[in-house]
């Protein structure tokens, strides 16, 4: 990782991870459907922002898909789903 907040949250994710496998099946699988939710609640938004940026900045689809991982048409469907800023 070439972020050590990322790699510190991580390790908390794997430490959470780790304490569930004494859970019974279902509360395991619910608890961590939750967390995977809750993560993508948090970050979707946040990369539709870096990629929004990325475009404004004059970046390609291709080039952002390569940095997210995503395929060009894929960044195309994410900056048509950001809603425009208003105000500048």
């Amino acid at each position: 990782m070439s972020s050590e907040k990322v790699a510190f949250l991580r390790a908390d994710v794997e430490r959470l991870c780790a304490g569930l496998a004494e859970l019974a099946p279902a509360l395991r699988l619910r608890t961590l459907t939750e967390l995977r939710a809750a993560v993508d609640e948090v970050t979707s938004p946040a990369l539709a922002a870096a990629i929004a940026a990325a475009q404004e900045e004059g970046w390609g689809l291709r080039r952002i898909g390569a940095f997210v991982g995503l395929s060009h048409e894929h960044v195309r469907r994410t900056l048509a789903a950001v809603p425009p800023v208003v105000g500048e």
